[in-house]
């Protein structure tokens, strides 16, 4: 485990939010499309601390996805700032953009989007080489995310001998690889059937609760706020809500 991993793991109760870790500020998000304009974010103001589980609500087309593509790096906003620690990742440069989200993002997506040419284990090792030039310290550290996520029996295997939910977990190990301070997860459960719903957000609230992660959750699905330490709730590109959660229901005991 990183030092950066066993330190958060041991600070903190489960549930329990610390620091400021990234600030948004007035932001919006505007595309053109010939002559359309689209606001897809319009003043969004949120701050995200270390070791929340934030699930965001809304619609298709409410700017879910907008903001985790601002959050994560991967675009730029119109307008406003976005503050990590001290800095406004919006003036970075490409190239230290890029490393913000080397070094600070994972991202779980809907459809895995594994290597299916690689085991698990190869799966996680490429993006644990990323930011690691020690093969011997790399290959512990794969092998502890796998036995974090339930499948060090199933390291050698590939992708199209995986269940849904076993890709889910290998792709959430890959994404925890780098060691991130947040990770950001569109629609993690949307291909998943129930009950392996319910594993992938246990698994979530254990890596915010024991290892010290933020984690921001983007769904459709309003019954999985009940699983967050807060639930926001965005409609045409606005906050319309930001409610703290003090007793986060366990994921085993969530339906929809």
């Amino acid at each position: 485990m990183s030092e950066k991993t066993r330190a958060a793991g041991e600070k903190g109760t489960a549930g329990a939010a610390g620091p400021l870790l990234l600030e948004m500020r007035d932001v919006s998000k505007i595309y053109e499309t010939g002559q359309v304009e689209v606001r897809a974010l319009d003043g969004v103001s949120l701050a995200f601390e270390s070791s929340e589980l934030v699930v965001v609500l809304g619609p298709s087309g409410s700017g879910k996805t907008t903001l985790l593509n601002l959050v994560g790096g991967l675009d730029r906003p119109t307008a406003g700032t976005i503050r990590y620690g001290g800095t406004d990742i919006t003036s970075l440069s490409d190239g230290d953009l890029g490393r913000f989200r080397r070094d600070h993002i994972g991202f779980v997506f809907q459809f895995f989007n594994l290597i299916p040419t690689l085991t698990a284990r190869e799966n996680v090792e490429f993006a644990a080489e990323l930011v690691s030039h020690d093969s011997r310290q790399t290959e512990e550290w794969v092998l502890e995310l796998l036995r974090l996520v339930g499948l060090e029996e199933r390291a050698d295997h590939f992708p199209s001998q995986l269940s849904g939910g076993e890709q889910q977990r290998v792709a959430i190990a890959r994404a925890m690889a780098k060691d991130p301070d947040i990770l950001l997860c569109d629609e993690p459960t949307g291909n998943l059937d129930f009950r392996t719903g319910q594993q992938i957000l246990g698994l979530l609230q254990k890596l915010t609760s024991e290892q010290g992660k933020t984690c921001v959750l983007v769904t459709h699905n309003t019954a999985i706020a009940a699983v967050g330490t807060r639930a926001v709730r965005l409609r045409d590109g606005r906050v319309q809500s930001d409610e703290g959660n003090a007793s986060p229901l366990p994921a085993s005991e969530v339906e929809w």
